[in-house]
């Protein structure tokens, strides 16, 4: 149950003064539909209302407040488009405040010859004059206290303007009230950070522009209670998961002996020590949720394999989801591969999978005739009966959120290991917000004999040149993937030009080019690929669809176009398509217009570094969370007042605080405790306090 002290920050915005259907409806679009959406709705400037010049002092343009006389009124003929004008003045010299579109009787009244006003806006010297468009105060100088000295300007939307904005939230400001205090008294000593009630008020009430700053002590305040909730909310559900009845799998060894000795390499130290970590989690009488995370080409797939090999020798089942069907099969191929000639019996089940064939396979699933089942979300639909299965293997962890995270696990008998896999290198911040109920393994080598792909950058009006380059490169038997740009954020534009570029090399190549794009069906786009894998195609035109988990080792070459428009770690997974067999591969990133700006950043660090962990640290650096690749997935929580990008370091204190809180006060009962239920409420992380076991 939320507590009541929080009810009046949880009413529609419509119950405000002055906001009425119409406003709640607008306002709901930029910042949502209670009044505590308004509280983290934070001011962008401040307009400063303090400078009271004699009027022979303005030298240029700038926000007065001002004491003169009105003087006449200049009233344009009626149909004319001239503006209205009145001429003030004080004892130094002469202002004109004019008004376009003006009712002459309001403004007559408002400003009345011979008496003072007090008058506020900007004011801007004309050919040497004084003039003031659309004042926005004129009142009388016993009306003083109604000016504020200095007013906070906030983000607008069509339809509200500033004013009313800023009256809005004053009045979601007034149902403010003191919450019992959740932070350590003396870390807020330490930081000089405020109360959370004052700093909230200094927030909206900011005095100078460095009120507005990120590392305003009440920002940074605000901005850790924010932190604190999400990482008491993923440790509560990281200790739940604890307490979750799991089964001891012990790691009998015979299978991965096998294995090993099939395999024509060596595990890395990176993958050994990962592969340790995973068999001490699922030898643990409770479930196991780890996130594998490895750059492109790292060797995940064969820790996952070894990792579910362990649930089959405990004879049980293992289930391995990826996000697409062509990354489902081409994950089938590779583990049969793995384990031919070894008793281990693996299948695959998809979406396209119909009729007599998938009854079939459904049937041997039940009776456990299968060891490992690989395949999309189908594997989770209602129909699908495991005999025993007890270890799932999630593949691009970015695309599942905590919510499926936890819907996945109905699916065993009793809590069930689950292991996340990401080729999507995160920074540490993005790990710790998104993944902070799960213990972290990172694969931080290439397996041997993976050589650097060789990357340059070449301006757009070279292409010609390198369409021969390609041309050439063909003739030797290699082959080449050609990505077509991100065009704003549209499937229909990047569609468009895919299909142009393919006609463009088709008009060369003849039929050795394919297409693949999102918008085809899952048949035709794997037709396709199963072509390029083959070698019957030289050259893949694609948009972004093969981003992920697509392997053809004869690939040499990747063309990126318009690369200037990809993130960073969108360009270091594109790339990582290439450089997988034992020849020299050259990834080229074609650019349009540059600029000085991130997208040359993006580029140099793209040329000089393979290093996919930090270059995801670079391109949140650069292009901040909001941006970066998955956030916009369901897996990243939303932040309301903090930001990753300006608060990012506050994240591990957060992390240690909340794990410290909880080993002492695992119930949240002691009056810090209550305390921090009212923060978890405050933020919407309540997800956290339904595992709590009393209310």
């Amino acid at each position: 149950m939320r507590p009541e002290i929080l009810y009046p920050f949880f009413a529609d915005t419509i119950s405000l003064p002055g906001v009425g259907g119409r406003i709640a409806s607008l306002l709901e679009k930029i910042v949502g539909r209670k009044v505590l959406d308004l509280f983290w709705h934070f001011p962008v400037d401040i307009i400063d209302r303090r400078s009271c010049p004699a009027l022979t002092d303005i030298k240029y343009d700038q926000i007065v407040t001002v004491k003169v006389t009105i003087g006449s009124h200049d009233i344009p003929p009626k149909g004319s488009k001239r503006p209205y004008r009145v001429w003030c003045h004080d004892d130094t010299g002469k202002l004109q405040l004019i008004f376009f579109h003006a009712r002459g009787d309001y403004i007559r009244r408002q400003l009345p010859e011979g008496e003072d006003r007090l008058i506020s806006g900007k004011v801007e010297v004309y050919n040497g004059a004084l003039q003031m468009s659309h004042p926005d105060y004129m009142l009388s100088p016993d009306q003083q206290n109604e000016i504020p000295a200095v007013e906070p300007v906030y983000p607008l939307t069509a339809g509200i303007s500033g004013k009313v904005m800023a009256k809005i939230v004053r009045g979601a400001i007034e149902r403010l009230v003191e919450l019992p205090e959740w932070q350590d008294k003396s870390l807020m000593t330490r930081e000089g950070w405020p109360t959370w009630f004052d700093a909230m008020t200094q927030i909206h009430n900011p005095a100078s522009t460095a009120d507005l700053l990120p590392e305003s002590p009440a920002r940074m305040r605000v901005a850790y209670d924010e932190f604190l909730a999400n990482q008491l909310a993923l440790e509560i559900m990281r200790l739940q998961n604890r307490r979750k009845k799991g089964r001891a799998l012990i790691a009998k060894g015979h299978l991965k002996k096998q294995l090993l000795d099939n395999l024509p390499y060596d595990l890395t130290g990176a993958q050994g020590e990962s592969l340790q970590a995973i068999e001490q989690d699922l030898a643990q009488p409770y479930a196991m949720m780890r996130l594998l995370q490895g750059d492109v080409g790292s060797g995940k797939t064969v820790v996952a394999l070894l990792a579910m090999l362990v649930a089959v020798e405990s004879g049980a089942q293992a289930a391995m989801i990826a996000p697409t069907e062509i990354l489902a099969r081409q994950h089938y191929t590779s583990l049969s591969q793995m384990t031919e000639g070894m008793d281990v019996t693996i299948a695959i089940l998809t979406g396209r999978d119909k009729g007599k064939a998938r009854q079939k396979l459904l049937t041997a699933l039940e009776a456990g005739e299968i060891d490992i089942l690989v395949g999309t979300h189908a594997l989770f639909q209602k129909d699908v009966i495991y005999d025993d299965l007890a270890f799932v293997v999630i593949d691009e962890q970015h695309r599942f959120g905590v919510e499926q995270r936890l819907a996945l696990s109905a699916k065993g008998q009793g809590a069930m290991d689950v292991l996340a896999m990401t080729a999507t290198p995160i920074p540490r911040t993005l790990t710790l917000t998104a993944y902070g109920d799960m213990d972290v393994s990172q694969l931080y080598e290439k397996p041997p004999g993976r050589q650097p792909v060789d990357t340059r950058t070449i301006p757009l009006s070279r292409l010609d040149e390198v369409v021969q380059g390609i041309r050439r490169a063909i003739k030797s038997g290699t082959r080449a993937f050609w990505i077509c740009p991100l065009v704003e954020e549209s499937e229909v534009l990047d569609l468009a030009a895919a299909e142009e570029r393919f006609r463009h090399l088709e008009h060369i190549f003849g039929d050795r080019v394919g297409l693949v794009h999102g918008k085809m069906k899952p048949k035709d786009k794997d037709a396709v690929m199963d072509l390029f894998v083959r070698g019957d195609i030289d050259i893949l035109v694609a948009t972004t669809v093969v981003e992920v988990g697509v392997d053809v080792p004869e690939a040499t070459i990747m063309i990126i176009e318009h690369a200037e428009r990809f993130g960073l770690s969108q360009l270091h997974q594109l790339r990582g398509r290439v450089g997988r067999g034992p020849e020299k591969s050259t990834c080229l990133l074609l650019y349009g217009a540059l600029g000085q700006g991130a997208a040359k950043a993006r580029l140099k660090i793209m040329r000089e570094s393979d290093d996919g962990f930090l270059i995801a640290e670079e391109d949140l650096r650069l292009r901040g969370a909001g941006e970066l690749l998955g956030t916009r997935q369901s897996g990243m929580p939303d932040f309301k007042a903090a930001s990753l990008e300006d608060h990012g370091k506050l994240i591990p204190m957060a992390r240690d605080d909340a794990r410290l809180i909880l080993e002492k006060d695992p119930e949240l009962k002691s009056a810090r405790g209550k305390a921090l239920r009212i923060l978890l409420y405050l933020f919407e992380r309540d997800e956290g306090v339904k595992y709590l076991t009393s209310g």
